[in-house]
């Protein structure tokens, strides 16, 4: 490791749970309009969703919850093309709920991105959800140049395997052209956690509600939101995190 590679130079953010609450306030209520939509019986309440949120992408979760909880679905002749529209009626829904201003960002996260690029470090997305579901989130809540603040933004299926497979983070590291020693990452699930430290990046956890009681083993902190979190505490902390045991 070179005498500069542990210096922080980048910041990588997933996006549902850590930067906003948008399973609770988006995903699952849009995914439940696409069903109504569609003419399905189907309805995803608050603990089932909690157990479909351990498979990451949404047209994955579909699947999953079809082969549980609706085999005979799955026998169409059209099941492929079934759960590709449905979701992308659920990105059409979420992407109507987050641009009326219904999903907020979480406690200190506008403030931490504003006071990183003062500060000169470069921002990065390393996300399962789709690009239209970033900017739909990010826009009204941080305004039109939203996406401009973020040189790289990983969504969506850029790589074949989701989380808690680390592609997408690898995927990200290569773009910036950055190790991962310099670099921390922002996320609030185990899966998400699995999948940073599987490319080697010390990581911040902020669980939300579907999250907490997770296993955060190996994160390099837990915290309950990013407010009062400060520049000089992430340099100290990816330092800590390089210094040999």
């Amino acid at each position: 490791m070179s005498a500069n590679s542990a210096v922080l130079q980048a910041l990588i953010f997933d996006v549902d749970g850590t930067l906003a609450d948008t399973e609770r306030d988006g995903h699952r209520p849009a995914f439940n309009a696409a069903f109504r939509e569609a003419g399905l019986d189907w309805h995803w309440d608050e603990a089932l969703y909690g157990e479909l949120l351990a498979v990451t992408g949404g047209k994955e979760r579909i699947a999953h919850f079809v082969a549980r909880h609706r085999p005979e679905f799955a026998q169409r002749p059209d099941y492929t093309e079934q759960v590709a529209a449905l979701h992308k009626a659920k990105t059409r829904h979420y992407t109507q709920l987050a641009a009326s201003g219904a999903i907020p960002l979480r406690p200190g996260v506008a403030r931490l991105l504003r006071e990183a690029r003062v500060a000169g470090l470069r921002l990065a997305v390393a996300t399962t959800t789709t690009p239209e579901n970033v900017s739909a989130l990010l826009v009204p809540a941080l305004g039109p140049e939203a996406m401009a603040r973020f040189e790289v933004i990983g969504a969506g299926d850029v790589v074949p395997a989701k989380k808690p497979a680390p592609d997408i983070y690898l995927w990200v590291l290569e773009r910036l052209g950055l190790p991962a020693t310099a670099c921390l990452a922002f996320e609030d699930s185990e899966n998400g956690l699995r999948a940073s430290l599987g490319a080697g990046l010390a990581t911040v956890v902020t669980p939300c509600d579907y999250t907490r009681g997770q296993d955060f083993s190996g994160a390099t902190a837990v915290l309950d939101s990013l407010e009062g979190l400060a520049i000089p505490d992430l340099r100290a902390w990816l330092s800590a995190a390089a210094a040999p045991v």
